[in-house]
């Protein structure tokens, strides 16, 4: 693990810590701790106030991105190996979607990234080898993507390979579940526009249920998750013909 990730799951786990005593326990100079909380709070990922690091809001979509920050980069590195260069793919919102979208605009040469994700295009804006066609549609302000029938107008224009998901929660009777109906309904929209649809989680959604069902068990060709998911759910999943990759 970087420091810079220690840095995220040490505020990640206290919400609030002093800037001196998080030098203190990574052992590195103030002026070290400080230019890296300068990195980590330009990306969005937290902030400081009065000699503090704090976590954002839990309402603020960073604040999502940061919690178990070390697994969804784990996931969205492992996510990156089947992606080529000059390939175009299409990535849906959410924070471990958003990390796969930072992996292949850094770390890939000439990848076309197509999302209806604001947040995801803003995030990646200052990489120069990436990229991004942003689909139009209704604007969500909280978690920032477009939603809607413009959105569904633009994407019969795409067939991509490769759609990357992220998910809100799972049922073993109904599949993948989401937490807001429109942002579902364009997720579908995107699916019908790939030849394979990919999740891309950490486990701890597995013990989460959402409150619409977005994908069935035959709409998913991967999943891809950290090594905290149970067992049993890896051999449920894997008996539904998904494949299941684990970092």
């Amino acid at each position: 693990m970087s420091r810079e990730e220690n840095i995220i799951s040490i505020v990640s786990e206290n919400k609030k810590i002093e800037v001196n005593e998080l030098a203190e326990l990574l052992q590195v100079s103030r002026v070290t701790i400080r230019k890296d909380l300068d990195k980590l709070e330009s990306r969005g990922l937290l902030h400081r106030e009065h000699g503090f690091a704090v976590l954002n809001s839990q309402n603020d979509i960073n604040y999502r991105l940061a919690y178990n920050y070390d697994l969804k980069v784990k996931i969205a590195k492992k996510a990156a190996e089947i992606v080529k260069d000059g390939e175009t793919v299409m990535i849906e919102s959410g924070s471990t979607c958003t990390l796969l979208a930072e992996q292949l605009a850094y770390h890939k040469n000439d990848v076309t990234i197509v999302t209806n994700s604001c947040f995801i295009a803003s995030y990646i804006r200052k990489a120069e080898s990436v990229k991004v066609i942003l689909l139009g549609g209704e604007y969500q302000k909280d978690s920032q993507v477009n939603v809607g029938p413009l959105v569904k107008k633009i994407i019969d224009e795409f067939f991509i390979d490769k759609l990357f998901v992220g998910i809100d929660g799972f049922n073993q009777r109904k599949g993948f579940t989401g937490s807001d109906i429109t942002r579902c309904d364009t997720a579908n929209t995107m699916m019908e526009a790939a030849a394979h649809t990919i999740v891309l989680t950490d486990s701890s959604k597995f013990s989460q249920t959402g409150i619409i069902s977005e994908f069935t068990f035959d709409d998913i060709t991967a999943v891809y998750t950290d090594e905290g998911i149970k067992a049993k759910m890896r051999q449920f999943l894997i008996n539904k013909k998904i494949k299941v990759v684990t970092t």
